[in-house]
């Protein structure tokens, strides 16, 4: 489809609230489930979103002209547009009398409906003026068909800047696993290390292959805050960048009693490590990006945001943030892993509005703290179970993602996260792992049961 001057900005998917039970379940990261988050009491998402706001107008100008309210509907599609001889040339007339409204620049959006038939309502940007056209003038395909909902073309186009993809391998960068990388033209790999073990081998192998290597590194929670072992770990940081890590994440989601000593969990206790980490990677070797922990998202503790056993995402980052933890940071990590609608939706998660449901939402809560700063997604991904068991009840939330949508969704999101300018990685969780049980690992893999990648696909696609 080509679109001349327009540039396609998204697609957004609603389910009735019956097609879809709420499940408060949830996990905070891909690799532990975090079974508090049903007792979250969090703030509510408002929806400010301007497109979204212009969804709305659409939605009831289309109520009025079919004398029905319509509140679901299956997918929308917007589209920024400029209208050369005006917002109704090609759409439809007015009647006799009414003088045409000179308006130039607004949306086109391609609404289908759950019953059937899809339909496209201009709307000027400032929600003034809205038509029902008579026929649908962008050809996007049907909700019904393998239109824009699963065509990987459909997405937009990664923005040049910054950042960079790459996704967490299981395995040795051989084989099939290279195919893979190649096939969605990835640029980085990401691995989970701890002190001790050794990954000279296959640091030097990815970058002979031309890949960079980001290391994500736990230790032993229960002696971090010893100094001695602290020194250890900050001497194996340093071993990595001397292996030719370009990047080190310094901790995984401390934000948590799993990761992290209970009692002692807060933002600003952290930071006293990646300073540590900080400043002897960059008097070793300047150039290795660093990259702060990222938290996992949640809700799970509460309006005081922390107790003994954790801390909201949201409240560990600002404890970071006030001590100071932007100095000792090239970016600051974020996760992203409990979606199941598109991250340009900004509002209708069946589930509920907490902000971590939503892509855009749980950014901010990641970067607002940090004004200026960039970020980095260290794991970011769609959980999918087709062609697996059913999902285990702590990840059931997400057992009607279809391997489309995970495709789908994932290239939507990286065409996002390049549009603003501030991110500088973008690590999918996961390429090629195999492990599905009670952590199903392999339900966010890209790489598929059978062996195809449509994820793969829908990035290269994109870019």
């Amino acid at each position: 489809m080509k679109l001349r001057s327009l540039m396609l900005m998204g697609i957004a998917l609603l389910m009735v609230a019956g097609l879809m039970a709420p499940m408060m379940a949830t996990a905070s990261s891909p690799n532990a489930p975090d079974s508090e988050r049903n007792r979250q009491d969090g703030p509510t998402a408002t929806p400010t979103d301007p497109s979204w706001l212009g969804f709305v107008t659409a939605r009831d100008t289309l109520s009025e002209k079919l004398n029905r309210r319509i509140t679901f509907v299956k997918r929308w599609l917007f589209i920024q547009s400029e209208f050369t001889y005006g917002i109704l040339d090609g759409c439809t007339a007015l009647p006799e009398g009414e003088e045409e409204p000179r308006v130039y620049f607004g949306w086109k959006y391609i609404i289908d409906l759950l019953e059937g038939g899809q339909y496209e309502v201009r709307v000027s940007f400032d929600l003034k003026n809205s038509y029902v056209c008579d026929e649908v003038t962008e050809d996007v395909g049907s909700s019904g068909d393998s239109g824009a909902g699963s065509n990987p073309g459909g997405v937009g186009t990664v923005a040049s800047g910054p950042m960079e993809i790459g996704a967490q391998v299981a395995n040795a960068i051989s084989g099939t696993t290279q195919t893979y990388l190649q096939q969605g033209k990835f640029k980085w790999v990401k691995i989970q290390a701890t002190p001790g073990t050794g990954w000279a081998g296959f640091i030097a192998d990815a970058n002979s292959k031309g890949y960079k290597v980001l290391a994500s590194v736990v230790g032993d929670k229960s002696r971090i805050l010893n100094a001695d072992y602290r020194a250890i770990y900050v001497d194996y940081l340093v071993a990595l960048a001397k292996d030719g890590a370009a990047a080190i994440e310094v901790w995984n989601e401390p934000n948590l009693d799993r990761e992290w000593p209970a009692g002692s969990i807060n933002g600003g206790t952290y930071t006293t490590l990646l300073k540590d980490a900080y400043t002897a990677l960059k008097a070793a070797y300047p150039n290795v990006i660093v990259i702060s922990a990222s938290p996992a998202p949640t809700g799970a503790f509460g309006a005081a945001g922390c107790t003994a056993n954790g801390c909201n995402d949201d409240t560990f980052y600002q404890q970071m943030a006030a001590a100071g933890a932007g100095q000792y940071a090239d970016c600051i990590g974020v996760h992203y892993n409990e979606g199941i609608i598109s991250p340009r939706q900004t509002t209708g998660d069946p589930r509920d509005n907490y902000p971590t449901r939503y892509f855009g939402a749980n950014l901010n809560r990641a970067l607002g703290p940090f004004p200026g700063e960039r970020a980095c997604f260290t794991e970011i991904g769609y959980l999918s179970p087709e062609g697996y068991p059913p999902l285990p009840g702590t990840f059931a939330w997400a057992q009607n993602t279809s391997v489309a949508e995970q495709a789908q969704w994932i290239a939507e999101a990286a065409v996002l996260a390049s549009q603003l300018g501030n991110v500088r990685l973008f690590i999918v969780f996961n390429l090629d792992f195999t492990i599905y049980g009670a952590d199903p690992q392999a339900g966010y893999a890209l790489v598929r049961k059978d062996g195809t990648c449509p994820g793969c696909a829908s990035l290269a696609a994109a870019q």
